[in-house]
C-alpha cells in the first residue's frame, strides 16, 4: 500500500508549470536583448565560450531537483504491515449505470460526472465503513470489491465511463442481485446498497431483486439522475447527439416511477440528483442512521519511509547544477560534450 504521509504539499508541484513558462518567457527577452546589440551570429563568434545548451542544462536540473524535493517533503510511504483490526461501521455496495444515457448533460456536467462527484466526495466521508462498486449498463460486473481502501475506491472511480460495458440497457436487477452477493460472509454489521442510474431502458426484474435484498435485511437506496423531461445524448464531437434508425436525436429521460418502484420494493429511499449537493446530503444522512457494528477490516499499521532514494538523486541533480557552469571550461574546452 502506498502513500504519502504529507499529501498536501503535492499542490506545490503547480509551480512546476509555472517554472517553465517564466523560463521560456526569460530565453525569449534574452534573445530580443542580443538582436539589439547585433547579428547573433556574430556576436556569438565574439563570445566562444557562451553555452546556451549549458543553461538549458542547468535549468532542467533545478527543475527535476525540485520536482523531487516535492515528492521527499510529501513523505512518500509504502505500507509494511497488514493488521486485522475491529471497527464500527456498516457496508455499502454502490451499483453505478454506465450506459450511454448517463452521458447525458441535463445535470451538470453529466449524468455520469455528476454521479461520480457525488460518490468521491460520499467516500470522503466515510470512516469505519467498508464500501464496494458496480457498474451496470446491459451487463453488470464489480469494480471494486467491498473493502475499506477508500484511496482504491477513488482511483477506480475515476476510471468508469460507458466504454467499460459494451452490452447496453439498464440492467438494474443485475447489479441488484450481483451487490446483494458481494457483501461480506457472516458480517453482523448493516448493508446497503445504493443505486445510481436514469433508470431508462429498463429490462429486468429490478423491483423483484430489490424485494429479495431487503428479505436478507439489505436496504435498497435509488438515487435518479437526469432530468423527466429528457435530453439528448452527445455522442463524441460537438453538436452531434445519437440518433435512432429513422435518424431522430434519441431524447433520454428520468425514469423516476420505477426509481420509486424500485426504492420502496427494497425498503430503502429514494432522492433525486440535480446540480445541488441535496441527494449527496440525503444520502449521509441515511448512512448516519444506519446501525454501525463492530467488523473486520485490514488495514496497514506500518508505513515504512521511502524519501531517502528521491533524496539522493535531487541531491546528485542539485551538485551536477552547481558543477555546470553557463560558460565553457577553458581546461575541458576540446572535450565536445556540449556546443
Amino acid at each position: 500500500m502506498f502513500r504519502f504521509a504529507n499529501p498536501e504539499f503535492l499542490y506545490l508541484l503547480l509551480v512546476l508549470p509555472a517554472l517553465v513558462v517564466f523560463y521560456i518567457y526569460a530565453v525569449i527577452q534574452k534573445r530580443r536583448a542580443v538582436k539589439r546589440y547585433g547579428n547573433p551570429a556574430l556576436l556569438a563568434e565574439l563570445m566562444p565560450d557562451v553555452s546556451p545548451k549549458r543553461q538549458h542544462l542547468k535549468f532542467w536540473l533545478s527543475f527535476a531537483a525540485i520536482a523531487l524535493i516535492i515528492f521527499v517533503i510529501a513523505g512518500p510511504q509504502f505500507g509494511s504491515k497488514l493488521e486485522t483490526v475491529k471497527r464500527q461501521g456498516v457496508e455499502i455496495m454502490v451499483c453505478l449505470d454506465v450506459s450511454n444515457s448517463m452521458l447525458s448533460e441535463d445535470v451538470s456536467p453529466s449524468r455520469l460526472d455528476k454521479a461520480k462527484q457525488m460518490l468521491a466526495k460520499l467516500t470522503d466521508g466515510l470512516s469505519n465503513d467498508k464500501v464496494g462498486m458496480i457498474v451496470f449498463a446491459g451487463d453488470a460486473f464489480t469494480q471494486l470489491p467491498i473493502t475499506s481502501d477508500y484511496i482504491s475506491a477513488k482511483m477506480f472511480l475515476s476510471s468508469i465511463s460507458p466504454e467499460m460495458i459494451s452490452t447496453q440497457g439498464t440492467a438494474i436487477g443485475a447489479a441488484i442481485n450481483l451487490a446483494a452477493r458481494s457483501f461480506t460472509p457472516n458480517e453482523s454489521s448493516d448493508k446497503a446498497i445504493i443505486v445510481i442510474t436514469d433508470g431508462e431502458n429498463h429490462e429486468d426484474d429490478a423491483v423483484g431483486a430489490a424485494k429479495m435484498a431487503s428479505e436478507k435485511g439489505i436496504h435498497v437506496n435509488i438515487v435518479g439522475i437526469g432530468d423527466p423531461k429528457g435530453a439528448p445524448i452527445p455522442m463524441g464531437s460537438a453538436n452531434n447527439y445519437l440518433k435512432d434508425n429513422a435518424g431522430n436525436v434519441v431524447i433520454t429521460k428520468l425514469n423516476e416511477q420505477m426509481c420509486q418502484e424500485i426504492a420502496a420494493a427494497g425498503n430503502g429511499m429514494y432522492v433525486r440528483a440535480d446540480n445541488t449537493n441535496s441527494a449527496l446530503r440525503a444520502l449521509q444522512k441515511e448512512i448516519e442512521k444506519m446501525n454501525k457494528t463492530e467488523m473486520d477490516s485490514k488495514v496497514y499499521s506500518e508505513y515504512d519511509e521511502q524519501f531517502q532514494i528521491l533524496a539522493w538523486i535531487a541531491l546528485v541533480l542539485l551538485i551536477a547544477d552547481v558543477l555546470t557552469l553557463d560558460r565553457k571550461n577553458r581546461i575541458f574546452k576540446k572535450i565536445k560534450l556540449f556546443s
